[in-house]
């Protein structure tokens, strides 16, 4: 059997897997990181990529991965509260699975391009759900479910020292709303505010990246991609600005990889994520009047846009094991103002502690292993409706990600 059908079988069997899951949040509502050789380094490595998972940040990056699938789950735990008028109430869902699966092919001799790379990967989302007894908006159950999936095939061409890749995106972005009755004397068209049901919309864009060596030690890297333009779920056009809108924001990724030692490589990224740009996410909820929920340029979360800094280090302690470690610091996305409606998507943590390792078990099979913890951070503010209660929301995050890369071409090298 040729590379191609082993690897496409390979990923076959792995895409129901990921097909089934949601994903969430922490860089706002995106992902900090995807892979476990990414989470373990905080999310840097625009400038080093390694592997197949690295067409979902930077295209450019695959010309250096094998031929391989990569495979990885998360458990992802985070632990949501709302703190109304001096009570508490929390989440009760606070366990995810999140899966990603890629597969690249090196094509060497090729006009074209050297790597393609197929990657399925969650690229972010938010999840609340408030039991009945909360009654956080006087409408018994309450919460959201946004997932986002991502779908590209990654091509990859190098000249020399730099590295150009892009890829185009199919994304698929599922939504539902329970609990916002008490809404309905805002929205223009309360039937389709909430309880809705599960609302399931397709988009595309564009991701596009390069990588440069510089130096044989000290390689730049720069990826964006543009706004995943979707359908509008029309079953929350009474919700949602601009009738139900959820474009996936642009964002872009830059960063550096410095080889201190054969050995050692240090990585320093900084993210943008144009939040504000999507209205439905980026206007204030203060706009909140009768009838305006769903209009155009109507109410949002209020949502600012995000910078981040990521930084990792990558340890080669021995042939067979790599030893990784990362921080990651984001702004925060939610402004006091907007406190009330970002109860169902309070994602206010902005600091994360990573680390982990790969280790190789066989020439064609490695194990990875990453770890990582959001502190508990708070954002206070009043309700718009009624007006002037105090409202603090917080977050803490604890998530665990194990994955393999297997090899099923001629791969003998070292572990990278």
């Amino acid at each position: 059997m040729g590379n191609f059908q082993r690897g496409a079988r390979a990923f076959a069997l792995a895409v129901a897997v990921v097909a089934s899951s949601s994903a969430h949040a922490t860089d706002g509502y995106f992902l900090d990181g995807i892979g476990a050789r990414s989470k373990a380094l905080g999310g840097a490595g625009v400038a080093d990529g390694k592997d197949a998972t690295s067409a979902a940040l930077n295209p450019a990056g695959i010309v250096h991965a094998d031929n391989e699938v990569d495979l990885a789950a998360s458990v992802f735990l985070p632990f949501r509260q709302a703190t109304i008028a001096g009570s508490t109430v929390e989440s009760d869902r606070n366990a995810f699975l999140l899966p990603n699966v890629a597969i690249n092919w090196k094509t060497l001799g090729n006009p074209y391009f050297d790597a393609v790379s197929l990657s399925l990967s969650g690229n972010g989302g938010m999840n609340t759900t408030y039991p009945a007894s909360a009654n956080v908006f006087g409408a018994g159950k309450a919460g959201v479910d946004l997932q986002q999936m991502l779908l590209s095939v990654a091509l990859a061409k190098k000249f020399g020292n730099v590295s150009v890749g892009v890829a185009p995106v199919v994304a698929l972005q599922i939504f539902q709303a329970d609990g916002l009755a008490a809404f309905g004397g805002f929205s223009s068209d309360p039937s389709a505010l909430t309880n809705r049901g599960k609302d399931h919309e397709f988009g595309g864009g564009v991701r596009a990246g390069i990588e440069w060596a510089v130096l044989p030690t000290f390689r730049v890297g720069v990826a964006g991609s543009t706004p995943i333009w979707t359908n509008p779920f029309t079953r929350y056009k009474g919700l949602f600005a601009d009738g139900g809108d959820f474009d996936i924001p642009a964002n872009v990724q830059a960063g550096i990889a410095v080889d201190v030692s054969p050995a050692v490589t240090l990585l320093v990224d900084y993210r943008h994520i144009w939040f504000s740009d999507t209205n439905s996410v980026g206007d204030p909820s203060t706009l909140l009047a009768p009838g305006s929920l769903g209009t155009a340029h109507g109410p949002g979360f209020g949502w600012n846009d995000v910078d981040a800094i990521k930084a990792g280090v990558e340890w080669k302690y021995s042939p067979k094991l790599i030893l990784r470690a990362g921080y990651s610091y984001n702004t925060q996305p939610i402004n006091s103002r907007d406190v009330q409606l970002n109860i169902l998507a309070p994602a206010v943590v902005q600091h994360h502690i990573t680390g982990g390792f790969a280790y190789r078990w066989s020439d064609s099979l490695d194990l990875e292993l990453a770890a990582v913890y959001a502190p508990r951070e708070h954002v206070s503010g009043t309700a718009l409706n009624p007006p002037g209660i105090p409202i603090d929301l917080s977050m803490e995050q604890f998530e665990v990600t194990a994955g393999f890369k297997y090899r099923f071409g001629e791969n003998s090298a070292p572990l990278k």
